[in-house]
């Protein structure tokens, strides 16, 4: 980690995203922060066209600052979707100076934009990590977790319904095959009542008139 004078309104300290640049002094909106400088790459030298590293600060179609060197204490600043600060470019005098687009309290981290192609080249793929983009998908999965609760509570009370009607069928139907057992079995016991009433009363009557007593038959 570069030493850096206890007079500048920085220092490089531990970020989300690795190292960034910290302010350890109020900053005021508007106020230089740090120069991005580094050797000057040529495009049109085939050389300088073939370096490649993730510090290069394109100036113009031709002048582009290799900011990678470790005295480069912007090179730490850290990209931020919402940022602090920005990048003030100066392509005639091929330099790029940071200012702070915000009033900046001394712990918060400084960062700003570094554009759109940068973007797509080396944060895209991966996800960028910067504060706003990571408040954004912490709520998308806020938002997920909350949807599938909704839908797991919807589907929880559709099977608790089903199970009920089902619940309620079978109950209806033990009650209709309850009450056809019960009438089966009324129906059987009254009819052999039935039956035997006539058959055991008229022998009897009939026994009753032929042992009549000798003098009853008689006086008839």
């Amino acid at each position: 980690m570069p030493a850096v004078s206890s007079r500048k309104p920085y220092r490089v300290g531990r970020s989300r995203t690795g190292l960034g640049l910290f302010a350890t002094k109020p900053i005021r909106k508007g106020a230089k922060i740090v120069r991005y400088f580094g050797p000057l790459l040529d495009s049109r030298k085939k050389k300088d066209d073939a370096v490649e590293n993730k510090y290069l600060f394109e100036l113009n179609g031709r002048w582009t600052i290799d900011g990678s060197v470790r005295e480069n204490i912007a090179r730490y600043i850290n990209h931020a979707c919402k940022p602090n600060a920005e990048s003030d470019v100066s392509a005639r005098k091929r330099k790029v100076v940071i200012r702070a687009i915000k009033n900046i309290e001394p712990g918060e981290e400084i960062n700003y934009d570094y554009g759109t192609d940068y973007f797509k080249a080396y944060l895209k793929p991966i996800g960028c990590k910067c504060a706003a983009c990571e408040k954004k998908r912490k709520k998308k999965r806020a938002e997920a977790r909350a949807e599938k609760l909704r839908l797991k509570a919807r589907a929880e009370k559709r099977a608790l319904k089903k199970a009920e009607k089902q619940a309620a069928k079978a109950v209806e139907k033990l009650k209709k095959l309850n009450g056809r057992a019960n009438g089966k079995l009324l129906n059987g016991h009254g009819g052999k009542s039935a039956a035997r009433r006539p058959t055991a009363t008229k022998p009897l009557q009939a026994r009753s008139r032929d042992n009549q007593a000798p003098e009853n038959r008689a006086s008839a």
